[in-house]
C-alpha cells in the first residue's frame, strides 16, 4: 500500500528544503525526498562552501515561511553591487560601477549566507513543521502519473501516491527524465572555483564583480571568520586554467587570487577548501508534465553572475506556492501546472539568455574586445535611469 501525501518534492537541496517549509506552513502534507544526507558543518567532507545571496523578494518569502528568524543573524547584508573591469594590460581596476541599494530601497539588495548553513538552519526549522517527513538518505527512482495522482517509487523500495510532484533535483533531474521532458544546455568550457577567504581591507558590505577574461571572479560579503574580514569567492575559468589554480599550492593559490583581485582587499588568504565545478546553461522546454512541476535546477541552471540562480529558483516556489494556495482543490491539475508553466517560462528564457550574454562578455580574451567591454560597461552602468531599471531586474521586482 502506497503512502500518500499532497506535495512529494524530490530533491532536498536549498530550493527542495525551502520548497518544504513553504507549502507545510500553507497547510499541505509534504514528503521530501533526498539520495544524499545533508552535509550541515562547515568543514567537513562534501560541505557545500558555495554561498547564496538571497535578494529581496526572497528573504519575503524565507521570513513568510519560518526560515529567515534562524537565519537573519548568521547572514552578511549586500548593501552595493560593484561592478569593476580590470580587462587592462595589468590586472588594475580600469572602471568601477556601482550599485547601491538605497537608490531603490530602505533594505539592501540581500544578504548572503552559507550553504551548508542554510541546510542546517533548514532542517532544523522543518523539524519542527509536524506535516514535513524528510527522507534523507531516499531517492525518486520511477514516476507514474494520472489525471488525478502520481505514484513516485523511491530507492527504498517504498511508494508515495501525491496530488502534486515537484522536482527540486538538479540539472540531471530524474523525475524530469521520467517525465520526458527535454532540456537545451549550453557548455562554456569554463569551471568555477568557490572558497572562502579573509583579507585584512573590510568589504563593508559591498558584493564585488572583477571581470578581466576567463569569467568573473566575484567576492561576496561573509560575516568576520575568525576576527577578520572574510568574504565568498566564485572565481570562473577556462576549464584547463581553473584545474590548474585548483592544484596549485596554498601559498601560489593565495598569490594568484590575490593578483586576480586586484589587489583591492589586500593579501587574500584561504579560509576553506577549495571546491569546482563545471559552468552551463540550461532550459527545461517546460516546466510541466502531468501531476509534475520543475523548479529550480531541474527547470534552470545559469553561470553564477548576478546572484540570479537560487533567486529564480524562488521565483518558481512563489508562483506555485499561490497558485496552489489559490485554488487547493486544484492542487497538482493540468489547469494549476498549466498556468505555472505560463507564468514562468517565458521569464526564465529571458533571465537564461541575459545571464548567458553577461558571461561570454566577462569570458573575453582579445584585448581589443576587452576595451570594448570596458566602455559599453562605463556608457551603459552611466545613465541613472538604466542604473535604477537594472537594480530592479536583478531583484526581481518588474
Amino acid at each position: 500500500m502506497a503512502e500518500t501525501c499532497d506535495i512529494l518534492i524530490s530533491g532536498g537541496g536549498i530550493a527542495g528544503l525551502t520548497a518544504a517549509a513553504a507549502f507545510a506552513s500553507s497547510g499541505f502534507r509534504v514528503i521530501c525526498a533526498d539520495p544524499a544526507p545533508p552535509v550541515t558543518e562547515r568543514d567537513a567532507e562534501g560541505s557545500d562552501l558555495r554561498t547564496t545571496a538571497f535578494l529581496q523578494p526572497a528573504q519575503a518569502l524565507l521570513e513568510r515561511c519560518g526560515i529567515w528568524a534562524r537565519l537573519a543573524d548568521h547572514a552578511a547584508p549586500l548593501q552595493i553591487m560593484r561592478i569593476v573591469d580590470a580587462g587592462g594590460a595589468r590586472p588594475e581596476p580600469r572602471v568601477v560601477k556601482d550599485f547601491n541599494a538605497a537608490d531603490i530601497s530602505n533594505q539592501p539588495f540581500g544578504w548572503n549566507l552559507p550553504n551548508w548553513l542554510l541546510r542546517r538552519e533548514m532542517i532544523a526549522r522543518l523539524a519542527k513543521l509536524p506535516n514535513v517527513d524528510l527522507r534523507f538518505g531516499t531517492g525518486t527512482t520511477g514516476l507514474f502519473t494520472r489525471t488525478d495522482e502520481a505514484r513516485v517509487s523511491l530507492s527504498d523500495g517504498s511508494q508515495v501516491t501525491a496530488k502534486l510532484v515537484v522536482a527540486c533535483d538538479g540539472r540531471n533531474s530524474p523525475m524530469r527524465e521520467a517525465a520526458n521532458i527535454p532540456v537545451k544546455t549550453t557548455r562554456y568550457g569554463q569551471k568555477a572555483l568557490a572558497f572562502a577567504v579573509t583579507h585584512p581591507v573590510p568589504h563593508d558590505n559591498v558584493s564585488t564583480e572583477i571581470h578581466r577574461s576567463g569569467g568573473p571572479f566575484t567576492l561576496v560579503p561573509l560575516p568576520d571568520y575568525q576576527g577578520q574580514p572574510s568574504s565568498a569567492i566564485v572565481w570562473m575559468e577556462r576549464g584547463p586554467r581553473a584545474q590548474e589554480l585548483q592544484n596549485l599550492a596554498p601559498e601560489a593559490f593565495e598569490a594568484a587570487m590575490t593578483e586576480r583581485s586586484c589587489g583591492l582587499f589586500g593579501d587574500l588568504k584561504l579560509a576553506s577548501r577549495r571546491t569546482i565545478w563545471p559552468i552551463i546553461s540550461q532550459s527545461a522546454e517546460r516546466l510541466n508534465g502531468e501531476r509534475l512541476a520543475l523548479m529550480a535546477e531541474a527547470a534552470h541552471v545559469v553561470p553564477p553572475i548576478g546572484a540570479q540562480g537560487l533567486n529564480m529558483s524562488l521565483g518558481d516556489l512563489r508562483s506555485l506556492l499561490e497558485l496552489a494556495e489559490a485554488r487547493p482543490e486544484g492542487l497538482g491539475d493540468a489547469q494549476m501546472l498549466t498556468a505555472y508553466h505560463k507564468a514562468r517560462h517565458n521569464e526564465i528564457l529571458l533571465r537564461v539568455k541575459g545571464i548567458d550574454l553577461l558571461n561570454r562578455t566577462s569570458m573575453l580574451a582579445p584585448r581589443p574586445l576587452r576595451d570594448l567591454r570596458a566602455f559599453g560597461l562605463n556608457a551603459l552602468y552611466s545613465l541613472a535611469p538604466v542604473r535604477k531599471t537594472l537594480m530592479q531586474m536583478g531583484l526581481g521586482v518588474k
